[in-house]
C-alpha cells in the first residue's frame, strides 16, 4: 500500500471546497459548516503524528470533519428536551463540586429543605458513580461532570469517539437504574 504523506500548507488549497460542500449538504448551515471545516484542519493539525499513511489527505481528514459533524448533532440533540438538573456533590475526600447539565444561573432561592434534599440526591449520584466501572465512571465524570469535549477525552483515554459514546449510554442507563433504586 502506497504511504500517503500530509502536506497541511495545502490543505485550504486543496480540500477546503471539497470538506465544505460535503459539510454543507449534511448540516445545511454556512456558518455552521465553515466552522466545521475549520475545527477539522485545526484537529488534523493535532492529530498529525496520529496519521499512518494509510489512506490519502483528503480521506483522512473526511474521517476527522465525519467525526466533527456527528459530534456536533449529538451536542445539539443532547439539548433537546433537557431540563436543567443543578446540585452538588461531594465524595468525602475531593473538595465539593457542582454539576450542571445546562450552565444556566438558577432564577429561584433555594429554602433549606430543597438544599437538603439537593444534598442527598448528589450523594445518591456519587454513591451510584462509585458501583460503575472504573473506565464508565471517569469517561461519564469527564464529559458530563467536567465538560470535556469528546476528542480530548478520547485523545487521554485512547479511545475512540464511538466508544466514548458507548461509554456513557452504558454509564447512564446504569446510573438511571441506580438512582431508580436508591432516589425515586
Amino acid at each position: 500500500m502506497t504511504n500517503h504523506k500530509l502536506d497541511p500548507n495545502n490543505w485550504i488549497k486543496l480540500y477546503s471546497d471539497y470538506l465544505f460542500n460535503y459539510t454543507i449538504s449534511r448540516v445545511n448551515n454556512r456558518e455552521i459548516a465553515q466552522d466545521l471545516v475549520s475545527e477539522t484542519f485545526l484537529a488534523g493539525l493535532k492529530a498529525m503524528k496520529n496519521f499512518k499513511g494509510e489512506a490519502t489527505e483528503r480521506t483522512w481528514l473526511i474521517s476527522i470533519l465525519k467525526r466533527k459533524i456527528i459530534d456536533y448533532y449529538r451536542k445539539i440533540n443532547s439539548k433537546k428536551g433537557q431540563a436543567e438538573v443543578r446540585m452538588s456533590y461531594s465524595n468525602h475526600t475531593d473538595a465539593e463540586g457542582d454539576w450542571l447539565e445546562e450552565r444556566v444561573a438558577d432564577p429561584f432561592d433555594k429554602t433549606a429543605e430543597d438544599r437538603l434534599e439537593n444534598s442527598e440526591l448528589g450523594d445518591a449520584i456519587y454513591d451510584c458513580m462509585s458501583k460503575l466501572p472504573e473506565k464508565q465512571a471517569q469517561v461519564f465524570k469527564m464529559k458530563t461532570i467536567l465538560g470535556y469535549e469528546t476528542e480530548t477525552i478520547c485523545n487521554e483515554l485512547n479511545i475512540t469517539a464511538s466508544n466514548l459514546w458507548v461509554i456513557i449510554h452504558r454509564a447512564r442507563t446504569a446510573l438511571a437504574d441506580c438512582m431508580e433504586e436508591k432516589w425515586f
